[in-house]
């Protein structure tokens, strides 16, 4: 998953980009308003942390512009207030959640695996498609109910296809939330990655559970319960 972290404190901002990184997210990092827009406008992310006081553009302004253009990007904001008012005002503003600073990470990242799934229609912890379900909270991975190892970047791939189970993921999609625009890795990185991970769900090749769209991407076949 790519995470966009808008926030203008320095340290808190390494701190969390180092334990998004570390819980296997792609990080983002801004320290302003505008710089925080053009991300969220033009990156591909999957959620986004936002400071509600930004310099520049103040984080709620943030919010509000990117509803208006239409942008569904799921957004935690983050508040120096502990105060109802300004967490009323931050989702009449369009933010999905809010959260009061000073705050433990394992909430943050609780509270942006929910809008995560939610997002894309999820309502349980856990992403079950039979006989697959992975669990985001412990990024586990369990087939028949038996733990399956997997590399970090084999859990991503995992987590988005079945984040968006049904879907047809882009090559290039997967590709930027794995290693970022910056980062361009070797052309069958993915493809090898999602041999690797068939080859370890589906030793025995009766499940198909990866399809494979030619010119398109790839999609999770198995049905979401």
């Amino acid at each position: 998953m790519r995470i966009l972290i808008a926030e203008d404190e320095a340290r808190l901002r390494i701190e969390l980009a180092v334990s998004f990184e570390v819980a296997g997210f792609s990080v983002v990092e801004v320290e302003n308003g505008e710089e925080g827009l053009f991300s969220a406008s033009e990156d591909p992310l999957d959620v986004a942390l936002i400071d509600l006081t930004l310099p520049v553009i103040p984080g709620l302004e943030v919010v509000r512009r990117l509803r208006v253009l239409g942008k569904r990007l799921p957004v935690l904001a983050v508040s120096a207030r502990n105060h109802w008012q300004a967490m009323v005002e931050a989702l009449n503003s369009g933010a999905d959640d809010v959260i009061a600073k000073p705050c433990e990470f394992p909430e943050v990242l609780s509270r942006v695996n929910v809008l995560l799934r939610r997002s894309n229609g999820w309502a349980m912890p856990d992403l079950v498609c039979p006989p697959v379900r992975l669990c985001m909270r412990k990024r586990q991975v369990t087939v028949y109910s038996c733990l399956i190892e997997l590399s970090n970047f084999e859990y991503r791939v995992l987590e988005h296809l079945m984040l968006q189970a049904g879907e047809i993921v882009s090559k290039t999609a997967l590709s930027q939330r794995l290693y970022g625009e910056e980062n361009e890795p070797d052309y069958n990185a993915i493809d090898i990655l999602i041999a690797k991970l068939r080859r370890k769900i589906d030793p025995d090749g009766t499940l198909a559970p990866i399809a494979t769209v030619r010119g398109a991407g790839y999609r999770l076949a198995l049905a979401r319960r």
